[in-house]
């Protein structure tokens, strides 16, 4: 008996995780993914013609990315080369595209799936571009993070990413019978604890067969309920990384519903935020943020009140300042809209950058020298006060620029009175000039 028989033998005996036996043998057996694997669907069409490009999988955590790679390779006779870019560097990197040369000359291909492929930095990414161009290896990267901001975009162009969905109910399920055909009995659950099973494990596969598993082990005589559940198995922490993606989607996801006046929504991604542990004070700044881009003038309120709230947190702390914020965030969903002020600094701003640097009219201007008021600085200026009504309707703009209209406020809210304002002053205005 060789070594390698030996290994073999010992590691077949070896115990393994319930989530290592149901790995899937064969690309149908996967769950969740149709809209990746059914024959209309992009790897489905690619074996369909027997061939397959580099590719980069990114999906949350125990979604299949692993052993889709690995099928694939299986699928289309290619030597699969796993590498994890956590453990790796570019002596691993070599070796592999060493050994892919050699297969290569040997009328070999391969497979070079590399797993957490976003931790590799920039200069290793460029390294994988010149094997996957020649095509010594068809790459299959696999990430949890958004390649556009973690991957290169030289890499990227020559890739096609695939995205993975997070497992629903029914793949979850499908999962569970598996693991229970696979311990010989239905675990011992309530259709209640069931469902919560399923929630704790928020759409991994791996994580809910480890908890299939572990729940499996529990000596219990009657079926656990939600109650008995939670105190037998340890919660999961959602899934939630606030420099990364998920950051962004939340904070997103808040800013929509409040925009959108669902307050419902609202309170849900805002305590989706705080379970998830982002910072509290973050979520003053983009409240006070919304409150000035998508209310404004149409409740002036509106952002005192989220300065208030962040205040308030600031004082109390948390768990109490939570609480604040979430009163902010249910008084900007329930809020009239506008972006009236938003729109009219926008195209100020444009304005000021096309104009460059023209002078404002002589007439508003001070003249604090002898000279400055020789040069017409102030002449013709009309006081406001002082006249009819306390509005001279003079123009403001620089000479020759004409008048430009940047705030156009709806008629809601508070702003229905400002526009009456304005109408009001630009009817002034008509009258002066005609």
């Amino acid at each position: 008996m060789t070594a390698g028989e030996g290994e073999t033998l010992f590691a077949a005996q070896a115990p393994r995780p319930l989530a290592d036996l149901l790995r899937p043998l064969e690309l149908g057996q996967v769950v969740g993914q149709d809209h990746l694997l059914e024959s209309g669907a992009p790897l489905g069409r690619m074996l369909a013609q027997g061939r397959l490009t580099s590719l980069i999988l990114w999906g949350p955590p125990g979604t299949g990315k692993t052993t889709i790679a690995r099928l694939l390779a299986a699928r289309t006779d290619l030597e699969f080369e796993p590498l994890s870019a956590v453990f790796s560097g570019v002596a691993d990197l070599r070796k592999v595209f060493e050994k892919a040369k050699i297969r290569r000359s040997d009328g070999l291909g391969t497979l070079l799936f590399v797993d957490e492929i976003h931790r590799f930095n920039r200069a290793q990414q460029d390294g994988f571009l010149p094997f996957v161009e020649d095509g010594t290896v068809t790459l299959v990267g696999a990430t949890t993070e958004n390649p556009s901001f973690e991957l290169n975009p030289a890499l990227l162009s020559r890739t096609q990413v695939l995205v993975l969905r997070r497992l629903d109910d029914a793949a979850l399920e499908t999962l569970l019978t598996r693991a229970e055909s696979q311990l010989g009995a239905p675990l011992n659950l309530t259709p209640e604890a069931r469902s919560a099973v399923k929630a704790m494990a928020d759409g991994d596969g791996r994580y809910l067969l480890n908890l299939a598993e572990e729940l499996s082990n529990l000596e219990r005589s009657a079926p656990l309920d939600p109650a008995s559940l939670s105190t037998a198995i340890q919660k999961r922490a959602p899934l939630y990384d606030k420099s990364q993606e998920g950051h962004y989607n939340l904070i997103s996801a808040l800013h929509k519903s409040i925009r959108g006046s669902d307050a419902d929504a609202a309170l849900y991604w805002l305590a989706r935020m705080f379970v998830g542990g982002e910072d509290p004070r973050f979520i003053a700044r983009r409240l006070t943020r919304m409150a000035v881009e998508d209310i404004g003038l149409a409740d002036p309120d509106a952002m005192p009140h989220c300065i208030a709230a962040w205040q308030a947190y600031e004082r109390i702390g948390s768990p109490e300042g939570e609480l604040a914020l979430a009163q902010a965030a249910i008084y900007l969903a329930t809020a009239p809209k506008s972006n009236a002020a938003y729109k009219a600094y926008g195209g100020a701003m444009k304005a000021a950058r096309d104009t460059g640097s023209l002078m404002p009219p002589k007439h508003i201007l001070n003249a604090p020298t002898k000279l400055m008021g020789d040069l017409g600085y102030g002449d013709g200026y009309a006081y406001d006060h002082d006249q009819d009504g306390a509005f001279s309707g003079q123009d403001y703009f620089p000479e020759n620029m004409g008048r430009r209209q940047f705030y156009e406020p709806p008629d809601r809210g508070f702003e229905r009175e400002i526009r009456k304002r304005l109408d009001y002053w630009q009817k002034l205005r008509d009258r002066q000039s005609s």
